[in-house]
């Protein structure tokens, strides 16, 4: 799965839609699981905009299951996602409530999404970042669902970038 989310996002990189800017493929040994994330923003916006997450995880019951399909039951083959969304600047609660209907627009209405926002009031600084977490394992079955989730990534971070300048 990791394969061909980066391969779709490496080839939006090279077209030249979007630009990554960073990359995380952990294992983490302690625990026997593995978690792999890459973070873009759209090519068209400035430094410091709109910067998107997807996160990928496999922990130890889920990579058991798929390395043992016969000992373990398949419910527990996958992964999580869970895609963040960051920018910086909005404390208003109408200013977040309509970026809360964006995603709920765009996402529809059964996805589990949330908003945090951190205040560092010693460097002025206002940190927002919305969550999207889906309540089933994702498998190879949903291949082609991966590549379509990017869209409507791409598609979340245009309509959120295009309401933060309206704002300004």
């Amino acid at each position: 799965m990791k394969v061909v989310i980066e391969g779709a996002l490496y080839d939006l990189d090279l077209a030249g839609e979007i630009v990554i800017t960073d990359r995380n493929d952990i294992v983490n040994m302690a625990k026997m699981s593995r978690s792999f994330d890459v973070h873009f923003q759209l090519s068209s916006t400035q430094q410091g905009s709109v910067t998107a997450k997807l996160e990928i995880r496999a922990d130890f019951i889920n990579l058991a299951a798929e390395l043992m399909p016969n000992s373990l039951s398949q419910k527990q083959d996958g992964c999580t996602i869970k895609l963040q969304f960051f920018h910086y600047g909005i404390t208003d609660e109408a200013q977040l409530k309509k970026i809360r209907e964006i995603f709920m627009d765009i996402w529809g209405e059964t996805r589990q999404i949330s908003q945090s926002v951190t205040i560092t009031p010693s460097i002025s600084l206002i940190h927002n970042c919305i969550s999207i977490e889906f309540d089933r394992l994702i498998n190879e079955d949903q291949m082609d669902d991966l590549v379509e989730m990017i869209d409507f990534m791409m598609k979340t971070n245009e309509q959120l970038q295009s309401y933060l300048i309206d704002l300004s």
